[in-house]
């Protein structure tokens, strides 16, 4: 299911949007200013930000460029009633995907995020390279210098992860909740296992009590 993070202040628009996405097959996470935004996106992973502007405390379009400047690629699609050129100029510049101008017909929204989205599953190659690792998509197995690297359960469905997200921030609890029984492992366990694949080389970064990130380089 795709994860969707809806930064509104209205609180009509957003109990229709987030009723229609939802109906859509969406799951839908409401915030109405930009630092409950930032927060969320510590705290899941989404698969689509959909920004308003003028919001409280942090404007969307600081609230992207942050999430930018911090290695978040999520596609974000900003939804206001700002149709000035400048505007639109910012909101690209900030790392914006799409942009659609308030009021908008919902069904010209679905369409924009559903592009993002199958745009965004193309993106994965069959092979993801890393220095001279390469993690195979349609083998599910990772591979050194040709090499065939054996990893436990654990550690190959966080390799697979960190692959999958390269260059993102993934937080401790979106790792726990992907793993088969994740919720069992403690932060010490994800320690081990982190360790572990950074011993072989995997260049796999603490970001300080959130997460970890691999980087492409």
């Amino acid at each position: 299911m795709s994860k969707i993070l809806l930064l509104e202040d209205d609180e009509v628009l957003a109990e229709t949007l987030v009723e229609l996405l939802e109906s859509e097959g969406f799951e839908v996470t409401h915030v109405a200013d930009g630092e409950l935004a930032l927060e969320s996106t510590f705290l899941k992973q989404f698969s689509i930000l959909l920004l308003d502007v003028n919001v409280p405390y942090l404007d969307g379009f600081e609230l992207l460029k942050s999430l930018r400047e911090s290695g978040d690629t999520t596609p974000a699609i900003f939804i206001t009633a700002l149709t000035d050129v400048a505007s639109l100029s910012k909101g690209f510049d900030m790392g914006a995907d799409d942009y659609i101008k308030k009021p908008f017909d919902f069904d010209e929204l679905l369409v924009r995020i559903n592009a993002l989205l199958r745009k965004s599953f193309n993106s994965y190659a069959k092979e993801i390279v890393v220095d001279n690792f390469v993690f195979s998509i349609d083998k599910n197995e990772l591979y050194l210098s040709k090499e065939f690297v054996a990893l436990s359960p654990y550690e190959l469905e966080i390799t697979k992860l960190l692959f999958k997200n390269l260059d993102k921030t993934l937080e401790k609890e979106t790792i726990f909740e992907y793993l088969s029984e994740g919720r069992e492992m403690s932060e010490g366990s994800l320690r081990v296992h982190i360790n572990k694949l950074r011993r072989i080389g995997l260049p796999i970064t603490t970001i300080k009590g959130i997460g970890y990130r691999l980087a492409s380089a």
